[in-house]
C-alpha cells in the first residue's frame, strides 16, 4: 500500500474483535494509551482495549538508574510474543536501543514537545530559586545538567508517578521546593498548568527520544505491522532515530548521563534534521556538547557520526567503564 492510499484510507465498520493494547497501569501510561488507541479507531474504525501489564520498574521503588535497561517495557514486550496482547505502547525513551527480536517498532505518532519542565513553588523560575533550594528529579541526565548551571541547587533524587511528584512541591505535605519532569508527561495528563518554566533546550538538553511513543507489535503480523503505520508521523521517527543511534553508537549505561534532541525543519533543498548532543558528568563539572545537521533520510548515520565525534573529544573519560554495558543500551526512566 501506498503512503498515499494510507493517507486516503478511510474507516470503515469492524466487526472483528477489539485489538488488545498493552500498557502499563499508571495514570500517564493508561492516559497516553488511551490517546493512541482513540487515534487508531478514529483512523481505521478498529475498536480497541487497554490490557494492563505490571513491569518490573512498577513494582520496585529503588531509584531508576539501579533497576537497569528495559524494566518498564520487559513484561510488556513478554505478553507481546506470548500472544495475550496484540499490540503495546512505550514512552519511546523507556526502550533499550538494541532491537527485540520478533518485534517492529510499527509507529511513532507525532512527538509531544520533548523539553523538560520545572514545577516550583511559589511560580519560581529556576533562576529564581534561592542558592540551596531542593530541587528533585528522577534522571541522572537532569541531576547532572542542573549542577552544571552552577546555581548551588540542592538535587534530591526521587521516584513516584507524576502526581506523587508533584506533591512533593503543591502538596499539604511538600518537601521540596521544585522538581524537573518532563513537559510531555504532564501534557498528557492535562496537568501542563502547574508547570512554572519549560526548560531552554540551551539550559536542559532533554533525553534521546524524550516526548515520543514507540508502538510495538510483533513482526509477524503484517496486517497489524500495515495497519498501525497509520499513526506514525515520519519527522518524529527521523528525529528519534538520530537520537537513539548516537546513544547506541555511546554504549551508554544506565548510569551515564547522556542527552540529545534532534528537529526536522525545512532547509534551502529540503527538510533538515538538526542534532544536538551532550555528554555530561554526574556532577556537572564536566561536558561535551556538539551539533551535525543533514536530512531526515540519513537520520541514523546522524547520530552514529555524532556519537563519534563526541567519543573523540573524550566523551568515553566523562562517561566511565560503567558506561559499557556490551547491549548498546539505555535506560533514562519512565516519562513520569
Amino acid at each position: 500500500m501506498s503512503e498515499r492510499q494510507r493517507a486516503n484510507r478511510q474507516p470503515s465498520a469492524v466487526t472483528s474483535a477489539p485489538l488488545r493494547l498493552g500498557t502499563r497501569g499508571s495514570k500517564l501510561a493508561m492516559a497516553q494509551s488511551g490517546q493512541v488507541a482513540d487515534a487508531l479507531t478514529a483512523r481505521t474504525g478498529r475498536p480497541v482495549e487497554l490490557v494492563e501489564v505490571v513491569t518490573a520498574g512498577d513494582r520496585s521503588n529503588a531509584p531508576v538508574h539501579r533497576l537497569g535497561v528495559g524494566v518498564f517495557v520487559s513484561a510488556l514486550r513478554d505478553a507481546l510474543v506470548a500472544g495475550t496482547i496484540d499490540f503495546a505502547v512505550h514512552s519511546y525513551k523507556d526502550l533499550p536501543t538494541a532491537p527485540a527480536p520478533g518485534l517492529h517498532i510499527a509507529a511513532v505518532p507525532q512527538r509531544q514537545d520533548p523539553r523538560d519542565a520545572l514545577v516550583a513553588r511559589d511560580g519560581k523560575t529556576l533562576a529564581e530559586l534561592a542558592p540551596g533550594a531542593s530541587v528533585g528529579t528522577g534522571a541522572l541526565r537532569r541531576i547532572a545538567q542542573l549542577h552544571a548551571l552552577g546555581l548551588q541547587l540542592s538535587v534530591t533524587p526521587i521516584r513516584g508517578n507524576i502526581d506523587t511528584r508533584l506533591g512533593r512541591v503543591l502538596g499539604p505535605e511538600a518537601d521540596l521546593d521544585a522538581v524537573v519532569l518532563a513537559r510531555a508527561g504532564l501534557a498528557r495528563i492535562d496537568r501542563t498548568d502547574a508547570i512554572t518554566e519549560t526548560l531552554d533546550p540551551m539550559m536542559m538538553l532533554p533525553a534521546p527520544a524524550q516526548g515520543a511513543l514507540a508502538v510495538e507489535c510483533r513482526a509477524d503480523d503484517p496486517d497489524l505491522v500495515e495497519l498501525l503505520a497509520l499513526l506514525d508521523d515520519a519527522p518524529s521517527r527521523a528525529a528519534v532515530t538520530a537520537e537513539r543511534a548516537m546513544l547506541a553508537t555511546l554504549e551508554a549505561g544506565c548510569s551515564a548521563p547522556v542527552a540529545a534532541y534532534a528537529e526536522v525543519a525545512e532547509g534551502d533543498t529540503g527538510d533538515e534534521i538538526y542534532l544536538r548532543g551532550a555528554v555530561i558528568s554526574p556532577d556537572g563539572t564536566r561536558e561535551i556538547r556538539l551539533s551535525r545537521t543533514g536530512t531526515p533520510a540519513d537520520a541514523a548515520e546522524i547520530g552514529k557520526a555524532l556519537a563519534t565525534e563526541l567519543l573523540e573529544l573524550g566523551a568515553d573519560s566523562i562517561l566511565g567503564p560503567q558506561a559499557h554495558d556490551g547491549l548498546g543500551t539505555q535506560q533514562f526512566g519512565s516519562t513520569e
